[in-house]
């Protein structure tokens, strides 16, 4: 049987976690997108620097370790002076591995809008940067919001990396409560269900996105 007791007891440990979380996740959220939208104009514009800067950092990012690039920015950097926090640390490299996601989504959304718009667009007066932001980047995200959603709930799944360099999140704090209660199984236990209070409303709302979008096309 799973102790409650343990819950009840250290209701304010797992708050403080479950607190830093939502945190965390948000702010890796909102910097993932606007890294990802920003990565997928370069990797598909009409410049070809730009276009290698772009498909460089999605290889690589995508293909290396997460805990490697929270370790990077929480291990790495003080070796040239520059000191993070855990939690900052941890967020950063939650940011920036999710935006290699997002951006080859949003990539395919921007190619699946027809070319015929980007061409009246610059032929009306509008710059490839405001065609771009006004007319076909709208289109390719409402495209891609299902799989946009899905690596969302990811991020919020991959906050756990925190726990590893001290990042004050659920993982975190469910380690202090299990080196306090010499209790494994049912610390964590109470660390998964909270959890699923944060990604069991995003799996819902990412489906209901996805049919609704299905009975509109």
């Amino acid at each position: 049987m799973i102790d409650f007791s343990i819950l009840i007891n250290n209701l304010d440990t797992y708050l403080e976690g479950f607190k830093n979380t939502i945190f965390a996740s948000i702010i890796g959220l909102v910097g993932s997108f606007i890294i990802g939208v920003i990565v997928a104009v370069m990797r598909i514009a009409p410049i070809k620097p730009l276009n290698w800067i772009g498909t460089v950092y999605v290889e690589f990012i995508r293909n290396i370790p997460l805990l490697i690039i929270a370790f990077f920015f929480y291990v790495g950097l003080p070796a040239v002076g520059v000191t993070l926090s855990g939690f900052v640390a941890g967020t950063i490299a939650l940011s920036i591995y999710t935006a290699s996601f997002i951006a080859e989504a949003i990539r395919a959304g921007i190619q699946s809008v027809p070319k015929g718009q980007m061409e009246a667009a610059r032929s009306s007066g509008l710059t490839y940067v405001q065609a771009m932001r006004t007319i076909i980047l709208p289109q390719a995200i409402k495209i891609v919001i299902p799989p946009i959603g899905n690596q969302f709930i990811n991020l919020v799944k991959n906050s756990s990396i925190l726990g590893i360099i001290a990042g004050l999140d659920l993982m975190y704090f469910g380690d202090i409560v299990s080196s306090h209660t010499f209790v494994t199984f049912d610390v964590y236990i109470f660390v998964a269900l909270f959890y699923l209070v944060l990604t069991i409303p995003l799996s819902l709302g990412v489906g209901y996105l996805e049919k609704r979008l299905a009975r509109n096309h």
